[in-house]
């Protein structure tokens, strides 16, 4: 069984920084496409990045690149979504996403809520 366990979001002013982890269990990874979505109060949820398990290829929307950087750590079973340079617009749930063949996972998401 997958799980998928978020963890880091908080409370922080524009401008500042936050790593949210997303530590994944179950089984081997590699061959997946570990993703983060996000999702701001009243707005539907939107892709944030995404990153090979086994390659390493990232992937980011336009909104966050430049900003925000995704990486993993093979040996912690960790994805890591590190946030700079946050704003407002950034408050959201944020979700780690497992995905392979037809078959996608989530986690239960972690908030993020950013002050001005």
């Amino acid at each position: 069984q997958v799980q998928l366990v978020e963890s880091g979001g908080g409370l922080v002013q524009a401008g500042g920084s936050l790593r949210l982890s997303c530590a994944a269990s179950g089984r081997t990874f590699s061959g997946y496409l570990m993703r983060w979505f996000r999702q701001a109060p009243g707005k539907e949820r939107e892709f944030v990045a995404a990153i090979s398990w086994s390659k390493g290829t990232t992937t980011y929307a336009d909104s966050v690149k430049g900003r925000f950087t995704i990486s993993r750590d093979n040996a912690k079973n960790t994805v890591y979504l590190q946030m700079n340079s946050l704003t407002p617009e950034d408050t959201a749930v944020y979700y780690c996403n497992a995905l392979v063949a037809d078959m996608a996972y989530w986690g239960k998401g972690t908030l993020v809520t950013v002050s001005s």
